[in-house]
């Protein structure tokens, strides 16, 4: 790639949405937003529940989750770490799989199944919790 309108631009100009999406410096600060949540999340989620659910019993665990606080902490990190997988294999399905019709059949798996877990898990969540 040379000629009169490479030389004229910077080097940042040349490097900018080089990248094999495009869309790098977003699916960084993606990941990284949902590991922070995940750091907070994860271990708060452990704890709490190993504390309220000592005995390991089923109303051990509704009077968890139906607590308000916990209820929503459940949820938050149910779609932090979905989405945090999501992204992560959303990477390595393009960096790695080069047939176009096994990337496209695999992105769309990789779209769907978080989202229809997410959704069956934040039900539950709220139909507990709602009695719906």
């Amino acid at each position: 790639m040379s000629g009169p309108t490479t030389r004229m631009r910077s080097a940042l100009g040349r490097v900018r949405h080089h990248g094999a999406s495009g869309e790098g410096t977003g699916h960084f600060i993606a990941i990284r937003w949902t590991s922070i949540a995940l750091a907070l999340l994860a271990p708060w989620f452990v704890v709490s529940a190993s504390l309220a659910i000592r005995d390991g019993g089923y109303l051990a665990t509704i009077d968890f989750l139906s607590d308000p606080f916990n209820a929503v902490g459940v949820i938050l990190l149910v779609i932090a770490s979905l989405y945090h997988m999501s992204l992560g294999m959303q990477e390595v399905i393009l960096d790695y799989i080069h047939r176009p019709f096994t990337k496209v059949a695999l992105l769309l798996i990789n779209a769907g199944v978080p989202l229809v877990l997410g959704a069956g898990a934040v039900f539950a969540v709220l139909s507990l919790n709602f009695g719906v």
